[in-house]
């Protein structure tokens, strides 16, 4: 296992919560690696809509995987990659081409995409033992996605052990719905839990209160960023500095 592997699985036990700010280039990768933080994620959003496409696969594999190389190769702390629903390869092809971008993590996501709706349970942990056996050192983030789909806190717990005892990691129940459920699925997952935040959730102090082991931002920073761009391009429209010191 290499020493970036190593140091992000165990961030997954450490005593309080990791944070994993999503960059989405070289330079907010940067940016955020010298403000002290361990480790990085990237958005599958934030990537694919700054490169002039959509999100869920909407991009090419080759520019996805090219972008997470030029990440890992200008910070020197580990990087987890947003690999969507695995971009339809073989999970053998899937696993030898994220590690070549210097990647050591990734999320993979139950979502069937391009179609909609969840890959049935027993697939998804087919395609999860297959890449934790083509990779044995990746840090596997398995996202649930019940939550998104009208499921339950019950599904989703369900999904979760399923997906542990398939080799991932840690589980990814994105969107679950307020501190209630976040308390549950920490509670019975017997695993690490990752958490979405979002601005009007839990604030970072109180994940940890609960227990949460992981916090990403998803492509929120991303369009955190836009917005501002969006008001600079509208301040100049109107006249107005873009700085907004007028």
């Amino acid at each position: 296992m290499s020493d970036l592997a190593k140091r992000l699985r165990d961030l997954h036990s450490a005593d309080r919560p990791l944070v994993l700010p999503n960059v989405w280039d070289a330079r907010t990768a940067q940016v955020f690696a010298a403000t002290g933080f361990p480790a990085l994620a990237t958005p599958s959003s934030g990537i694919a809509e700054s490169l002039g496409h959509t999100d869920q696969q909407g991009a090419p594999v080759e520019e996805m995987f090219a972008a997470a190389a030029r990440i890992a190769g200008a910070v020197d702390v580990p990087v987890t990659v947003d690999a969507e629903a695995g971009y339809g390869l073989p999970a053998k092809e899937f696993a030898a081409r994220l590690l070549d971008t210097g990647a050591v993590g990734c999320n993979l996501e139950d979502s069937a995409l391009p179609a909609s709706g969840l890959v049935p349970v027993d697939e998804q942990v087919r395609w999860l033992s297959d890449v934790r056996e083509a990779a044995p050192e990746l840090v596997i983030n398995a996202r649930v996605d019940v939550y998104l789909h009208g499921g339950t806190t019950d599904e989703a717990v369900q999904r979760s052990i399923a997906y542990l005892g398939a080799g991932a990691d840690c589980v990814y129940p994105i969107l679950a719905p307020g501190e209630a459920a976040i308390a549950e699925l920490v509670e019975r997952v017997p695993g690490p839990v990752n958490v979405l935040f979002t601005p009007d959730g839990p604030s970072l102090p109180r994940l940890a209160e609960l227990g949460v082991a992981r916090v990403t931002f998803g492509g929120g920073l991303y369009h955190a960023m836009i917005d501002a761009v969006r008001g600079m391009a509208e301040r100049i429209a109107a006249g107005a500095s873009p700085y907004g010191d007028e």
